[in-house]
């Protein structure tokens, strides 16, 4: 069986795809799966070995100037990849209108959730099978509960297995490393600088370096400040291949809610990941050794990317402060040393 998975972004939700397909390997002898995804994330479907080809999208570079996509001749390249092959089955696990339109150019029955389950309930209006999955559970369950009924097997009850085929990571120095994943798009998701920077002294003093990756000239200019006196590694900016092994040299990480947090865990590394205007209930990170710190104020989690009390200094971001470094530390010593 052949199937078209519609998968485009983000990292996070990338990510979050991968346990359904290792589930889809396991009741379905001989499934194989293409997946449509956008280009800066194309890596990633990559690493699951039950996925064939990569097909490359690119909406959101194309939107900034679709005659350009047109005249240079990617998008009919893209249309002649998606409709080049017959598939058994066309799925769209993302639920937006664009995944729909997308799932409709390729060959196959297209399968996505009904308009009380997909994220815009248009989209349903173009599959041939409209599919419900009850809202309020995490992503990554409600996933491998679409997938179970489109290929029409029970849903496991295992934890979730993201099956990413990776090479061993390079060989550790002698003084283990702790990753900090500092960097993340919303501003209210960003733990405070300073608490980055005890964190780091605290992780040095228990005899453990810092790795610090970074996607952009602002987390850039965060690593080298939290680095600044301290024995700290700031990695290079890098494909998301590169990185993947880098991140695994770490013992453990202290994250804040991002994609790389996610990669974190499907890489299975022991990580406290610090949550405050979104709730870790429904797009936390979730695997073995994934451990979760939430704010209880009472206007969190609000899902705002900026905080309704931005400059009140004795409130604003306050979700956040609420997590202290030696808190965060404390937890997820406990993890690395049962791990270990």
């Amino acid at each position: 069986m052949r199937v078209l998975l519609v998968k485009t972004s983000s990292l996070g939700d990338v990510l979050h795809t991968l346990p359904a397909v290792t589930d889809a390997v396991a009741a379905i002898p001989g499934i194989r799966f293409d997946w449509v995804v956008e280009e800066s994330f194309a890596e990633v479907p990559a690493w699951h070995p039950a996925v064939d080809r990569v097909i490359k999208v690119a909406i959101r570079r194309w939107r900034r100037s679709p005659l350009k996509a047109i005249v240079s001749g990617e998008w009919g390249a893209f249309r002649g990849q998606l409709s080049a092959r017959e598939y058994d089955l066309v799925l769209d696990a993302q639920g937006l209108i664009k995944s729909a339109l997308l799932s409709r150019m390729a060959k196959g029955r297209v399968v996505g959730l009904d308009a009380g389950s997909a994220r815009e309930p248009l989209a349903s209006r173009l599959y041939q099978q409209r599919l419900p999955v009850e809202r309020g559970e995490h992503a990554i369950v409600r996933l491998r509960k679409l997938f179970a009924q489109a290929l029409g097997y029970e849903l496991p009850l295992s934890l979730p297995n993201f099956g990413i085929n990776r090479t061993a990571p390079e060989e550790r120095s002698n003084v283990p490393s702790i990753l900090f994943v500092h960097g993340t798009t919303w501003e209210t998701k960003h733990w405070p600088d300073e608490y980055w920077i005890e964190l780091a002294g605290i992780v040095n003093s228990a005899g453990y370096t810092v790795l610090l990756p970074w996607g952009s000239e602002e987390e850039k200019a965060r690593a080298e400040s939290i680095a600044a006196g301290h024995d700290a590694e700031i990695l290079p900016r890098s494909s998301l291949d590169v990185l993947s092994r880098q991140l695994q040299q770490a013992v453990g990480a202290v994250c804040v809610d991002s994609g790389i947090a996610h990669l974190v865990a499907a890489l299975g590394i022991p990580s406290v990941t610090i949550y405050g205007p979104t709730v870790s209930t429904l797009t936390g990170t979730m695997g073995d050794h994934q451990l979760h710190m939430d704010s209880d104020l009472e206007c969190a989690p609000c899902q705002k990317r900026e905080c309704i009390y931005k400059g009140d200094p004795a409130v604003d971001s306050l979700c956040l402060r609420q997590t202290t470094p030696e808190m965060a530390w404390k937890k997820l010593l406990l993890e690395i040393d049962g791990h270990e």
